[in-house]
């Protein structure tokens, strides 16, 4: 189980590790997505931080949850942004999501204490 959740934790996190990093770099794919989504390219820089210092904290057991929820706020305006500017729902707007349950669900199998404040029994329990 915890191998499982960590397999399931490092896909996501490795993902928006080189988003981040990416950001911060700010190359042209990086500046065009940031205007056609409504936004200044100067903020890329400043979202890059954030989510590399939200995935590192997500990546440390002592932190873990703390940066599943920052992760999560992160993720939860991707989804408003990709709505607001039209996008396709099951590729766009919903790709967050996906992956705030990937985050969720690998911390759930690799962390105890989340095992026991939400125990998931399914439903043959």
């Amino acid at each position: 189980m915890l191998w499982a959740g960590r397999v399931m934790s490092a896909i996501p996190a490795l993902f928006l590790l080189f988003d981040g990093v990416i950001k911060i770099m700010m190359i042209q794919p990086v500046r065009e997505g940031m205007v056609k989504l409504g936004y200044p390219a100067e903020l890329a820089p400043a979202l890059g931080v954030i989510l590399i210092v939200s995935v590192a904290l997500y990546a440390v057991p002592a932190t873990a949850i703390l940066g599943a929820i920052l992760l999560t706020g992160y993720l939860g305006g991707a989804v408003a942004t990709h709505l607001r500017v039209g996008d396709p729902l099951l590729t766009h707007a919903l790709f967050p999501v996906y992956f705030g349950v990937l985050l969720w669900g690998g911390l759930h199998l690799r962390n105890a204490g989340l095992r026991a404040l939400f125990p998931f029994r399914g439903a043959a329990a």
